[in-house]
């Protein structure tokens, strides 16, 4: 396309993202809506005199966000930018208003299992010669406006990415599968599960809740920030007074406006630590970043999120990545969409998945003559977000995994499911674009059933089964 239009000598026109209403979206961005009047379709030539895509690398100040509620991509967008590797998979970096400018742009995004190139031309919503929706500190950078553009064409409208969770932005941005914990409810081994995301390079994300959207960005008496998503970069136990400590390290993306409790910045407790650890870790710079005990972590902060990334994420061979299977599948009425275990007469119709575990994990938590398997298991529901403007919304979903005792059925009928228990399953069924959550399982045949809470509900899925170890399956 790029080469076509350098021929022609022409700008590059999307006609399948044209800019026009449309695009904007359907009902408070439709073309008949107060908030789209005036609106005027300007390439970044004719809004500053030497536009640039990327000035001096894609930093968090490059994403402020407009007058579209979609703070939770913001968020990953920034989080993305903390992690260049994985940036420019998704923002492909030899891109320029100059050398063989032609006003398209393209992005990567991770899509239900595969990775899908989005061609965009520059054409941006403006009002009164400035962007609508997001932009940069720096008036004339733009790739984080064509990567919300590019995002809002892959999912039908900008009006179509008002409301979502970080996580979901996580997503497909990296193709990895995301756990939510709160910390008031936290496992025992919620430390162990930190180090291990940190060594495998994952994007972990926490927060503290708010009651009242008055309180959003709210600053503790301890500095710490209400409604705002810190990323998690460290998890470090040190020696303090002859007894060991478990350290978190956490980053304001706002870069200033640190914790000023213990093992904050210069803090005391510093002074009765080896001085080599000291050096190594007391940075002492106002920078955002900041280490505090991780029973205060515990105590302080609401969730965490850790998005963690697939094989085929990254290149680089030397961190510990998941072995990844994927299946997709539907529900389709009077066929396969049977509903929940509370619908005997039609649950076992659902899709079904068999995946054996043979290897145990490395630091497994079982007994020897009984060791476990870590799985990771993720439902996904597809392309919800785009028919939104029909009205339709998220599904509640949920699934079931049963243990299988040298079974040959190819597909598993009524009877076994009234005779058997499920020996995990996700909680509770929610409407959510995806649930996911950890299991330990000992080694054997294991079947999955996804379903949506109420049968004969049409919907198409992915299922995602990460094993630390090789997962075998049919």
């Amino acid at each position: 396309l790029k080469q076509q239009c350098l021929k022609a000598g022409t700008l590059f026109k999307d006609e399948e993202f044209p800019a026009c209403p449309s695009a904007l979206g359907y009902r408070d961005l439709g073309p008949y809506s107060f908030k789209t009047q005036g609106i005027i379709w300007k390439r970044p030539m004719e809004l500053c005199a030497n536009p640039q895509f990327i000035i001096g690398g894609a930093t968090r100040t490059d994403v402020c966000q407009g007058e579209l509620g979609d703070c939770w991509l913001l968020a990953a967008i920034a989080s993305l930018t903390l992690n260049p590797e994985v940036l420019y998979r998704v923002v492909p970096e030899a891109q320029s208003f100059q050398k063989d400018y032609a006003g398209i742009f393209h992005f990567q995004f991770w899509q239900y299992g595969e990775w899908v190139d989005v061609v965009v031309d520059d054409r941006l919503p403006t009002k009164n010669g400035r962007l609508v929706f997001v932009h940069s500190e720096e008036g004339n950078e733009f790739w984080s406006a064509l990567l919300e553009k590019a995002y809002a064409k892959l999912n039908g409208s900008y009006e179509a990415l008002t409301g979502g969770s970080t996580i979901e932005g996580f997503e497909d941005f990296t193709g990895g599968i995301s756990e939510s914990y709160e910390l008031r409810r936290a496992p025992t081994n919620l430390y162990q599960i930190i180090q291990k995301a940190l060594r495998a390079g994952s994007l972990l994300g926490c927060s503290i809740d708010i009651t009242t959207a008055a309180e959003t960005e709210a600053v503790t008496s301890l500095k710490l920030v209400k409604g705002h998503a810190y990323s998690v970069t460290g998890a470090e136990e040190v020696y303090y007074r002859g007894r060991p400590e478990k350290l978190v390290r956490l980053r304001n993306p706002w870069g200033e406006v640190e914790w000023t409790g213990a093992w904050s910045d210069n803090a005391p407790e510093w002074n009765y630590v080896d001085p080599k650890q000291k050096q190594a870790l007391d940075k002492q710079a106002d920078d955002g970043e900041f280490w505090m005990a991780f029973s205060d972590f515990q105590r302080q902060f609401t969730r965490l999120e850790i998005c963690n990334l697939t094989p085929d994420t990254l290149a680089s061979n030397e961190v510990n990545k998941w072995d990844l299977t994927l299946f997709n599948g539907q529900w389709r009425r009077g066929s396969t969409a049977g509903g929940c275990q509370n619908y005997q007469a039609t649950y076992w119709t659902n899709p079904q998945f068999k995946i054996r575990l043979d290897e145990p994990d490395d630091d497994h938590e079982g007994s020897l003559n009984e060791p476990c398997c870590t799985i990771l298991v993720g439902l996904m529901q597809k392309n919800r977000r785009r028919q939104k403007k029909m009205g339709e919304a998220l599904l509640s979903i949920g699934y079931s995994l049963y243990q299988l005792e040298n079974n040959t059925d190819i597909h598993m009928n009524r009877a076994f499911f009234a005779r058997n228990r499920p020996a995990a399953r996700s909680d509770p069924y929610v409407n959510l674009r995806e649930v996911s959550s950890r299991m330990k399982l000992p080694r054997g045949e294991y079947l999955i059933v996804p379903s949506t809470f109420e049968p004969y509900k049409n919907g198409e899925f992915c299922l995602r089964v990460f094993a630390e170890k090789q997962a075998k399956t049919q």
